[in-house]
């Protein structure tokens, strides 16, 4: 069978890429079915597509505001009637489910919506001026090129957060996808295209981030960088980008918690808590990787999720029965697989699950079981490494002061719950937890125009999404005008 090769999209066209390297794609859920071929870009292709949002950014800059609607409006028609295109892109190459993978061009479009209609509202600063004769005030102003460098787990969705916003406030932006989802890409740029923005105002290069992400990022030209990944990769992107002192945004890793404590409805959290833990086989920032429960109710919790677990279907995404989808590759399989075992040496109790699934169609690719881990302690590996899979680990506390010290002891601060009927407890939670988004009696799952993102080792820059993204996409220029 032909597997299809594809292009970098560079200056509104169709490159191959100067190296003339290609890498194949594969389903997660069946490794022999090859996706297509994608660029393996080097240091010319990403120097170009800088090259050409910077000639671009000029006359997209000097764009009336409402002027740039009519392209947002088409991309948000072209997302709604793409839609389950783009959904099997993702269902294929990412390995979700079809609903998961559905509600990405479904939300896309929503928040397309938002993000130009805050283009319309950029509003600056006037301030009386000390001196007769002068006005003094301060307008919002785009930064240049922005570098869009989006994740693999959502691969249609966050790139929309970060392109749209970047480009609604005047930008340009050069995109570099994740290499595990790199056709979700080519349908985003395909998008573009169709909707007519002008040559260099939207430009997608592939290959591997050692390669082009480096060069990207360190472009002089480049003045602003929005990356969503690993701690580790965000941290390199920030030592890269300060060297020309370009603006960063960071959303990366977490270890997230849900505290339970005082809280009777026991059941509908072991519902929100198996949902926030192993959806998309917890491959999310935000989902939740530590229970910190009171003692008192601990056993009920434990085998209430139990419970909800037994009713998990772990399959493809093809699968309308699944609900547990397979891991993204077989070297993030072989650590999540690690971090279990480890918890077992450490004298943990794997309750729940605990292996990898073999047997059929489960050879195809990674599976593994949703993992329940009692008896953990606050120093395990599994209590505070970020595993990003399907692994819930639980710890018992004696009380809730002990539970906020736990949750909040980790260099992560990304998402938090607690499930708590008690109002001094929920006050608490509140004003003390260390994370960028807290969530009170429900799982971490969050609106679509609200800002997004975390603290320490979790988060850097204006948080994506919503109305704080124009504080990162947007710089101000202040001015004084003498009038006699």
């Amino acid at each position: 069978m032909h597997t299809q090769k594809h292009l970098n999209y560079i200056n509104g066209k169709w490159a191959e890429p100067s190296t003339g390297e290609y890498y194949k794609n594969y389903n997660p859920a069946d490794e022999n079915q090859v996706l297509g071929e994608f660029p393996l870009s080097g240091e010319k292709d990403a120097d170009a597509a800088v090259a050409a949002a910077q000639a671009a950014f000029e006359s997209w800059s000097t764009l009336l505001p409402n002027e740039r609607v009519r392209y947002f409006q088409k991309l948000t028609d072209l997302l709604v009637e793409n839609r389950d295109r783009i959904g099997e892109a993702i269902c294929l190459e990412e390995g979700k489910t079809w609903k998961e993978a559905i509600s990405e061009p479904t939300r896309g479009a929503i928040e397309v919506s938002f993000f130009t209609g805050e283009g319309q509202r950029m509003e600056g600063i006037t301030m009386p001026s000390t001196r007769k004769g002068v006005t003094s005030l301060a307008m919002r102003v785009p930064l240049g090129v922005v570098a869009a460098i989006a994740p693999w787990n959502f691969p249609f969705l966050t790139p929309l957060r970060k392109v749209i916003p970047a480009l609604v406030m005047g930008n340009t932006v050069v995109f570099k996808p994740a290499s595990d989802t790199p056709m979700s890409a080519v349908l985003l740029a395909e998008m573009f295209e169709k909707a007519g923005f002008p040559q260099g105002v939207f430009n997608m290069v592939i290959g591997r981030g050692t390669e082009i992400g480096d060069a990207i990022c360190a472009n002089p030209l480049v003045r602003g960088i929005t990356f969503t990944g690993s701690t580790v990769v965000g941290r390199h992107i920030n030592e890269v980008a300060a060297h020309h002192f370009a603006k960063v945004q960071l959303e990366m890793g977490g270890k997230n918690p849900a505290i339970v404590a005082d809280y009777k409805d026991l059941p509908a959290a072991a519902r929100q808590l198996s949902n926030a833990a192993f959806a998309l086989a917890g491959q999310r920032c935000t989902a939740i990787s530590r229970i910190i429960v009171t003692e008192d109710i601990a056993d009920q919790l434990e085998n209430l999720i139990a419970a909800e677990m037994s009713k998990l279907i772990v399959g493809p995404g093809t699968d309308s029965k699944t609900n547990v989808c397979p891991i993204i590759n077989r070297s993030a399989g072989k650590k999540i697989m690690q971090f279990i075992e480890g918890a077992r040496a450490d004298g943990a109790t794997i309750m729940v699950g605990g292996k990898q699934l073999k047997g059929g169609d489960y050879d195809k690719g990674m599976y593994i079981e949703p993992t329940l881990i009692t008896n953990v302690t606050p120093n395990m590996d599994v209590a505070r490494k970020e595993i990003f899979g399907p692994v819930l680990s639980v710890l018992r506390v004696k009380d809730f002061a002990e539970a906020m010290r736990i949750a909040n002891d980790t260099n992560y601060g990304l998402a938090a719950s607690l499930f708590s009927d008690n109002l001094s407890y929920i006050h608490t939670f509140l004003q003390n937890i260390q994370a960028g988004m807290a969530h009170v009696n429900h799982g971490t799952v969050t609106d679509d125009c609200m800002p997004f993102g975390g603290v320490k080792e979790s988060g850097l820059g204006s948080f994506s999404k919503g109305k704080t993204n124009m504080d990162f996409f947007t710089t101000y220029r202040v001015t004084y005008v003498k009038w006699m």
